[in-house]
């Protein structure tokens, strides 16, 4: 699949796609087919810079010329604040592996239900361990979008762009500035939605709930300020701010109050002109990927549906943003999807799930899943806790094997590949339902103008 030169590239896509100056699709059938599998594929893999990055060009130039605009979905946020719309909670979607397969069973369920409210996301630590920087990600995203025939506002956000808490002990200054890189680097990329979280600097040692919050207004304003002088015209990028780290114990409306008294005059510092959040993150009972038992099956977690419903109301009563956002939902049971909207929670960010259809799917390559088994079980050793049995320390790496392997990942059977594509679309479409964003096409392209092709 591999171009073996820039003329190459350039005849595969004759009669296609015409890249003499301005990018025109002279033929979006013929893109959407082989030819679209191709650039993918070297904007990921190949090892020449030149190519790699042609075939990135010509797929977000495409997506342009065929209306697939990346966006922020803040107007959409904003409208919810106002009140103007609600009942609905905005899937957020984790992809880690088989990317390309899986956004596109995103875009068939989102097609097939008039889904325009859904974001693909991808977490600091995930672009580490899955090796997928920001470029790349939305590079596959935006592919798939073609592949499939998606048109309109697309939103890719930069999920748990997350302090270090020890490096932020050792130097402030240096995690700041690190977090400050990334940001730009995914705003360059398309990523029109940030989700900051410093809640991982909050201390619950210290006497006052202010005080707790006060390194995590900080951080959070100073980020907030750093990326909106970097926004692209016509855009005002969607950021999230985190109260409670998911995992650690359930957040409170006097959290939420201190630290967006904390925040705004943080914020108003740096600049009283500065937009400040759109939604805002809490902990309610989940955890990330949920906790493997012995057998690595999950435990059950008891959600407190109380704490998401009295915060989203504060979140937009007194705040005038979406709501609340809930983490680590991929793996409750299924009768817990219904209350999301229910309890008006803005957004909820799902991964694992997924990842665990994936792996778990009876039809995987047993060979593969091995050799990706062998790999976790030597090059993550030191990870294993003691006592903890080979399913619990599997269930907890195994989202490492992404990166070191990903092109085993692009490279399984076809015959599976579209097996499990078809398996998750029908799970997506099963949460689109549950969460009430089927049919909101229509109120997405009315809220969220994306900006004019340069």
């Amino acid at each position: 699949m591999r171009y073996q030169s820039m003329d190459e590239l350039k005849k595969s896509l004759q009669d296609i796609v015409e890249i003499d100056g301005k990018v025109r699709v002279a033929n979006k059938d013929l893109l959407r087919g082989q030819a679209i599998d191709r650039l993918v594929f070297n904007g990921v893999f190949h090892e020449n810079p030149e190519i790699k990055q042609a075939a990135r060009n010509i797929v977000r130039q495409s997506a342009r010329a065929l209306a697939i605009q990346p966006a922020s979905i803040l107007p959409l946020y904003e409208a919810m604040g106002r009140g103007e719309c609600k009942g609905f909670t905005v899937p957020a979607i984790n992809i880690r592996g088989l990317t390309y397969d899986m956004a596109r069973a995103v875009f068939r369920a989102a097609l097939l239900n008039q889904v325009g409210a859904v974001i693909f996301e991808i977490a600091r630590s995930e672009i580490g361990y899955t090796a997928q920087r920001p470029s790349e990600y939305a590079h596959v995203v935006i592919a798939a979008a073609i592949k499939e025939g998606f048109t309109g506002p697309l939103f890719i956000q930069g999920d748990h762009f997350q302090a270090s808490a020890k490096n932020f002990a050792k130097n402030r200054q240096a995690e700041v500035q690190a977090l400050k890189e990334l940001i730009k680097e995914a705003i360059e990329a398309e990523f029109f939605n940030i989700d900051i979280d410093s809640s991982t600097l909050v201390d619950l040692s210290k006497p006052t709930v202010r005080a707790q919050q006060q390194d995590n207004c900080e951080v959070a304003a100073e980020l907030t300020a750093f990326l909106r002088p970097l926004e692209p015209r016509g855009v005002s990028i969607s950021v999230g701010g985190e109260i409670g780290e998911v995992g650690g114990k359930n957040s409170t409306v006097e959290e939420l109050e201190a630290f967006m008294g904390g925040f705004r005059e943080e914020l108003d510092k740096r600049g009283k002109d500065f937009k400040g959040i759109s939604k805002i993150s809490i902990q309610t009972g989940t955890t990330h990927g949920g906790v493997p038992l012995p057998d690595g099956t999950i435990a059950r977690v008891k959600l407190d549906f109380d704490t998401l419903g009295k915060l989203s109301q504060v979140a937009r009563g007194k705040y005038g943003m979406a709501g609340a956002v809930q983490h680590g939902a991929s793996t409750l049971p299924e009768e817990a999807f219904d209350h999301f909207p229910r309890q008006e929670c803005a957004e909820i960010h799902l991964a694992t799930g997924f990842q665990n259809m994936l792996y778990d799917d009876p039809a995987f390559p047993e060979k593969v899943k091995q050799e990706i088994y062998d790999y976790l079980r030597k090059e993550c050793a030191a990870e294993k806790k003691e006592g903890e049995t080979d399913e619990q320390f599997i269930y907890k790496t195994r989202k490492k094997g992404f990166g070191p392997l990903k092109e085993k990942f692009w490279r399984l059977p076809e015959e599976f590949r579209k097996e499990i594509g078809r398996k998750l679309e029908e799970r997506f479409e099963f949460l689109f339902k549950k969460l009430n964003v089927v049919n909101t096409v229509s109120l997405v392209r009315e809220t969220v103008r994306p900006r004019s092709p340069c």
